[in-house]
C-alpha cells in the first residue's frame, strides 16, 4: 500500500496531472529518512482538503523531494458531516478518541470541558493551554489521516461549551446526539429510520471518564438534543465515539 504525504495549502486547481510538487520540512524528512523514499517510487499526495493523487518521486534529497502527479481525484465532502464533541479526559483517553475517530471517518472535532472533566484547559494560562491542546489534537488527527489514507484531515475546532452545544441543538440542520445510558433508544435504531433531508450535520456528544452530570443531560435534552445509547454496555470515553461513528457510517451508507 502506498504511503500518503500531505502538502497543505495547495488548492484543488494546483492538483492536476503532470504537475510537479515539492515536499519539504518534517513531511519530507519523515518520507526520506524514516520511510526511505526512493526516486521512481509511487506514493500518494494530498492537500488534506479533498485532493488526492497518485504520484511518482522524480527527485529525492536529504530533506526534500519532488513528485510528478500521475492522476488526480477530488473526494467530495460527505452530505452529512459527523462531528465528535469529545469531553476532555485524563491521561491520553481523549487523544485516543481523536486518533480512532479519525480512522473511523469523523469530519471534525469539538473539544469540550464537561462538568466532570478531570483534564482542564481553563484557569491560569487557560488560553495557552487550550491552544496547545487543540494543536496536539490536530497533529494526532493529521497523522491518523495519513495512516488511513484520508483525503480530508478532520479539523479540530475551538474549546466549546455546553451552552454552545445547546445552541447547535436548536439548529434545524444539526442533530445533536448525546451518548448516555439514560437514553431509551439505540443509536442504530435511530439512524436506520433516516434523517430529515435538511440535516447537514450530526454532533456526537461523548462525556468524560466520570460521565455527564445530570444537569448537563437535562440542559442538552431541553435544548433539543437526543439522548441515545449504543447498546447494553457502557464504553470508555476513548471508545464510545469511534463505536458510534461505526454505527453511523453503516446507517448513512458511508461504509
Amino acid at each position: 500500500m502506498a504511503n500518503l504525504y500531505y502538502r497543505e495549502g495547495l488548492s484543488a486547481a494546483e492538483f492536476v496531472s503532470g504537475s510537479e510538487i515539492d515536499i519539504t520540512g518534517d513531511e519530507a524528512r519523515h518520507a526520506v529518512r524514516v520511510s526511505r523514499l526512493r526516486q521512481g517510487e509511487q506514493i500518494l499526495i494530498g492537500n488534506g482538503e479533498g485532493a488526492l493523487a497518485n504520484a511518482e518521486a522524480i527527485a529525492v534529497g536529504k530533506d526534500r523531494f519532488t513528485v510528478r502527479l500521475l492522476d488526480v481525484r477530488q473526494v467530495d465532502v460527505p452530505a452529512v458531516r459527523l462531528t465528535l464533541v469529545q469531553a476532555l479526559a485524563k491521561g491520553d483517553r481523549d487523544e485516543r478518541a481523536v486518533e480512532q475517530s479519525t480512522e473511523f471517518g469523523v469530519d471534525g472535532f469539538s473539544p469540550w470541558q464537561a462538568a466532570r472533566s478531570v483534564s482542564r484547559w481553563d484557569g491560569v494560562g487557560g488560553a495557552e493551554k487550550s491552544a496547545k491542546g487543540i494543536a496536539k489534537w490536530q497533529r494526532i488527527a493529521r497523522e491518523a489521516s495519513k495512516q488511513s489514507l484520508r483525503a480530508w484531515v478532520p479539523v479540530v475546532g475551538p474549546l466549546t461549551t455546553t451552552r454552545e452545544i445547546c445552541a447547535a441543538a436548536s439548529d434545524p440542520e444539526v442533530e445533536v446526539v448525546v451518548l448516555h445510558p439514560r437514553g431509551t433508544r439505540a443509536l442504530s435504531a435511530w439512524v436506520t429510520e433516516g434523517l430529515a433531508a435538511h440535516v447537514r450535520e450530526i454532533k456526537l456528544v461523548v462525556g468524560p471518564e466520570g460521565g455527564l452530570a445530570d444537569a448537563e443531560i437535562d440542559e442538552l435534552e431541553a435544548a433539543g438534543a437526543r439522548v441515545l445509547v449504543l447498546g447494553s454496555t457502557v464504553l470508555r470515553t476513548s471508545s464510545a465515539g469511534p463505536a458510534a461513528l461505526a454505527v453511523l457510517n453503516v446507517g448513512l451508507a458511508r461504509w
